[in-house]
C-alpha cells in the first residue's frame, strides 16, 4: 500500500463548492468529490455542462478556493514542491506580445534570467511544432497554432502535472484532431517531462482516445459516480468495436437516472431551482432534433451514439440540446437513448401557432425562471417586471456570468414562444398581452 501511496502527485478529498453572494443560499456546484491522481496517466473529467469539472479544475490550479475540502500535492515539499500548469479552452494569449513572449510569461513572473527563458521558450515552441513563428502575433496565427502557443506556455514552466480545460472545443473537428494526434505521440514518447495530465471534457469519444481513466460527473450538483478505467492500447482506433463499446456504455451512463435522487423527490433534475444555469440553445435547434427523432429511422426514439453520428455532432454538442428537451419535458433520456413524449410528438406534428403554445406551456411549467417571470408579470398590474430584478437574484445563486447566460436563455426561449417580452433598451420584462 505505500507504494501507491508513494505514486500519488495528487489527493482531492471531499472537496465542496457553493457560487453565490454570502448568505444568499448559493448554487452548489460540486459536492463531496474525491480524486487522486498517479505517476504516468492522463485522467479525463467527463460530464455535462454544470458538472462543476472546471471549477474543479481552477481550485487544483489554485485559482479558486473551494468552500470546503482539502487539495494537497503529497509528492511535493518546500525544497521540490509540485509544479502545476494549465492549459485553458481558450487561448488566453497576450495580443501584444510575439509567440516567444507569450511563452516566456510564465518565467517571466518566475524571475528566470532572459538568456534562460529565451532558451527554454525556443525549446517549447520547436516542440510543439510551432518553430519558425517566434516573432508571430497571435493575429497572424490559426486557432490551432494558438492553441500550441497555449500548451507550449504551459510546458515551459517544467510542471509536474498539466491541467487542461477542454483544449479543443475551440477548434474546428480537423484541427482538434492533428493537436490531440500530437498531444498523445509527445506524451507516449515522454518528451515533454510532466507525469501526469488531469483534463477536462465533454467529448466522449476524445476521453476514450486519450484517457487511462474516466472519472463521471453528475450534475447539479457536480459528484463523481463512476471511474472507467481504459484498457485499450494506443494509439487507439475509433473504429475498433471495443472502443466503440465503451463510448456506447459512457453514453448510458451520462443518461442514467439516479434513484435515490427520485425517492427524495428531486425528479430528473436534483438541486433545481431558479439558480439553475441555463444553457444557449435555440428553439430551431430543439425544433431540428425533436423532427429528425420523430422521423426515419428512429420513429420517436434513438440510440445517442447513432444519433451523434446521423448528425455529424460531437457528444458535447448533442447533450446540451438533449437535455434541454428533456427539462422541458418534450424528451426523455436513458440508458443511452432520447425518446420523444407525446407533446414532443405533436410539436412535430403541428403548425407554426401550435408549436409556439406548445412550447409555451412547458416552458413556464417545467423551467423554474421562466416559471418565476410570468408570475411577477401577471400579478403586477402593469404587466411590467425590470429586468435587474431577476439578475440580482440570479446572482444570489450563481456567478455574474452564469447569471447572465441563464437570463438570456429565457430570454430567447420567451420570445419565440410569446409567453413575455423583453425590452432591451429599458431592460424590461413585459406581458405585451395578458390574455
Amino acid at each position: 500500500m505505500a507504494a501507491i501511496d508513494d505514486r500519488h502527485l495528487l489527493d482531492v478529498k471531499n472537496v465542496r463548492h457553493l457560487y453565490g453572494k454570502p448568505g444568499g443560499g448559493g448554487q452548489l456546484v460540486l459536492d463531496d468529490v474525491d480524486l487522486t491522481l498517479f505517476d504516468n496517466e492522463i485522467v479525463g473529467l467527463l460530464g455535462r455542462s454544470g458538472s462543476g469539472k472546471s471549477t474543479l479544475l481552477r481550485s487544483i490550479a489554485g485559482l479558486i478556493q473551494p468552500t470546503a475540502g482539502e487539495i494537497s500535492f503529497p509528492r511535493g515539499d518546500a525544497a521540490s514542491p509540485t509544479r502545476v500548469s494549465m492549459v485553458f479552452q481558450s487561448f488566453a494569449l497576450f495580443p501584444w506580445l510575439t509567440v516567444q513572449e507569450n511563452v516566456e510569461v510564465g518565467l517571466e513572473a518566475k524571475r528566470v534570467s532572459p538568456e534562460i527563458r529565451r532558451s527554454r521558450a525556443l525549446a517549447a515552441i520547436d516542440l510543439i511544432g510551432l518553430d519558425g513563428f517566434e516573432n508571430a502575433y497571435p493575429k497572424e496565427l490559426s486557432g490551432g497554432m494558438r492553441q500550441r502557443v497555449g500548451l507550449a506556455r504551459a510546458l515551459v514552466v517544467d510542471p509536474t502535472i498539466l491541467l487542461m480545460d477542454e483544449p479543443f472545443s475551440a477548434l474546428d473537428v480537423l484541427t482538434a484532431e492533428t493537436l490531440r494526434t500530437d498531444l498523445l505521440d509527445l506524451w507516449c514518447e515522454g518528451r515533454m517531462g510532466i507525469q501526469s495530465i488531469l483534463m477536462v471534457t465533454h467529448n466522449i469519444e476524445e476521453a476514450v482516445l486519450m484517457c487511462d481513466r474516466i472519472l463521471v460527473f453528475s450534475s447539479n450538483p457536480g459528484r463523481i459516480v463512476a471511474e472507467i478505467k481504459v484498457d485499450l492500447p494506443q494509439p487507439r482506433n475509433r473504429q475498433n468495436p471495443a472502443f466503440r463499446k465503451m463510448v456506447d456504455d459512457i453514453y448510458a451512463r451520462m443518461t442514467q437516472r439516479n434513484p435515490a435522487d427520485e425517492r427524495k423527490g428531486d425528479g430528473l433534475f436534483p438541486g433545481m431551482g431558479i439558480g439553475m444555469v441555463l444553457p444557449q440553445v435555440s428553439t430551431n435547434v430543439m425544433a431540428g432534433l425533436m423532427e429528425t427523432v420523430s422521423g426515419g429511422p428512429f420513429d420517436g426514439k434513438a440510440h445517442l451514439p447513432d444519433l451523434a453520428e446521423a448528425l455529424q455532432y460531437e457528444a458535447d454538442e448533442l447533450f446540451p440540446i438533449a437535455e434541454t428537451l428533456q427539462l422541458l419535458r418534450l424528451a426523455e433520456l436513458e440508458g443511452g437513448d432520447i425518446k420523444l413524449t407525446q407533446d414532443a410528438q405533436r410539436y412535430v406534428a403541428a403548425d407554426v401557432d401550435t408549436r409556439k403554445q406548445i412550447f409555451a406551456q412547458h416552458l413556464i411549467a417545467y423551467v423554474p425562471l421562466a416559471g418565476h417571470i410570468r408570475r411577477v408579470l401577471d400579478e403586477r398590474t402593469s404587466h411590467k417586471a425590470p429586468a435587474g430584478r431577476f439578475r440580482d437574484e440570479l446572482e444570489d445563486l450563481m456567478s455574474e456570468e452564469d447569471a447572465d447566460q441563464t437570463l438570456k436563455g429565457v430570454i430567447t426561449w420567451a420570445r419565440y414562444a410569446e409567453a413575455f417580452a423583453y425590452d432591451e433598451s429599458a431592460d424590461l420584462f413585459t406581458l405585451d398581452d395578458p390574455s
